[in-house]
């Protein structure tokens, strides 16, 4: 479906945006400021989770993903399981509508084809199925763009997941593991391209340099429970994270380091607050950010980082802070080897506070040779996420769509 004549493209973004996830508002950021350099005519709106944040922030019109406002809960009443199963019905067609209005949907980053975290089949996965089964059936191009895959074991999820994949019209992945757990799954991924996180795409603040004393170092917690195959063991999991950070932050304090305790999402100020009580310590201080580019403020004042959630990583990585990485799935491997650290994980799993506190030493010990490492990698990450932009621009938007503005505009 395109434009016709000289109107503008119409695009949607898609996704859990404006939740309190900032890696998840981090990669929506980086496709605005695409759309806004590469196709400036373009008329945005949104379908998100949080649309009052995402339309306060972004200065785009969104609307609620879903119709019932209760869809994350569990439902243990009679009214509530029929409100969620009511708006599963509802959902389809305020999702076809709305995709029908639109010449493009792009679903920016974000681990949407993975379940590396607890997730219910009929919650995000049923709602990303009706986008583009709805894109497909309406002739609107929806795209996949840097995504994260992983295997999934449960089969509703997994045969969800699947299909969505499949009738997206444009995929690219975020690691070359998203992609083959796409192929696994018996998706066509031959013409699929890989390429760094969108937030490798966002602006970074000036690297930071050693200092004498050291500087902070910032740890990035997470209310960590686990993956989807987790759930019979989720609460001795948490306990067992929780117990290891916060021994390792203790192990800092006694060696006179001051810590900064960062998120990046709304969840874990429950675990800063659990680190902060049994610490109690001034040299222990909450940084309280709430984007991204907020957090690389953060890692880039630090001596070091030692971090869990995916794009707290990518924060750190991107403005060239040697980096730890408390690692719960392959896509943290991946990155790290990406960014030239692939020595510097420990299972998020089995956070043991002495061989985490060895390998924090050893990497502030090599800090000037990473920093020059992160510096070269970071500059191929830039290079490869112009060639993704690039090829999206080739696949989805016509060519008259180079017209002179400022600004995105409004969806009326």
């Amino acid at each position: 479906m395109k434009p016709s004549g000289g109107s503008p493209v119409r695009v949607g973004v898609f996704g859990l945006l404006g939740s309190g996830n900032l890696g998840n508002d981090g990669s929506l950021e980086a496709v605005l400021g695409y759309l806004r350099r590469e196709h400036p005519g373009a008329v945005v709106d949104a379908f998100c989770g949080g649309p009052e944040v995402v339309g306060a922030r972004y200065g785009i019109p969104a609307t609620r993903l879903h119709w019932y406002r209760g869809e994350y809960r569990t439902a243990s009443r009679a009214g509530a399981v029929v409100s969620k199963g009511l708006g599963k019905l509802v959902d389809a067609v305020r999702t076809a509508a709305w995709v029908r209005r639109h010449d493009v949907v792009i679903v920016p980053g974000m681990g949407v084809l993975e379940a590396t975290l607890p997730l219910r089949p009929w919650g995000f996965p049923y709602a990303l199925f009706l986008l583009c089964a709805s894109g497909r059936l309406v002739g609107t191009r929806v795209a996949l763009v840097g995504v994260g895959a992983a295997p999934i074991g449960n089969r509703p999820t997994r045969a969800l997941v699947r299909w969505s994949a499949r009738l997206a019209a444009y995929r690219s992945y975020r690691d070359a593991l998203s992609r083959d757990a796409m192929r696994a799954m018996g998706v066509d991924t031959g013409r699929d391209g890989v390429y760094p996180d969108l937030a490798f795409g966002l602006p970074a603040p000036p690297a930071g340099a050693p200092s004498d004393p050291p500087g902070p170092v910032c740890v990035g917690v997470m209310d960590f429970h686990g993956g989807n195959d987790d759930r019979a063991r989720s609460e001795e999991i948490n306990r067992r994270y929780l117990d290891g950070t916060t021994r390792f932050v203790r192990a800092l304090v006694e060696d006179g380091r001051s810590v900064r305790l960062l998120i990046g999402d709304r969840v874990d100020e429950q675990v800063v607050s659990a680190i902060l009580d049994a610490v109690d310590s001034p040299l222990v201080t909450a940084a309280g950010a709430t984007s991204l580019a907020e957090l690389m403020k953060e890692a880039a004042a630090a001596e070091t980082v030692v971090a869990t959630r995916y794009h707290n990583l990518v924060c750190a990585l991107k403005v060239g802070t040697p980096t730890l990485a408390l690692s719960y799935a392959a896509k943290s491997d991946a990155l790290m080897a990406r960014m030239g650290l692939e020595a510097y994980c420990h299972p998020a799993r089995e956070v043991d506070a002495d061989r985490l506190l060895e390998r924090f030493r050893e990497l502030e010990q090599r800090s000037a040779e990473l920093r020059r490492t992160l510096a070269e990698r970071n500059l191929i990450a830039t290079r490869q996420l112009e060639q993704q932009f690039t090829a999206l621009t080739s696949s989805l938007f016509p060519t008259t769509d180079h017209t002179p503005a400022h600004a995105l505009r409004e969806t009326p």
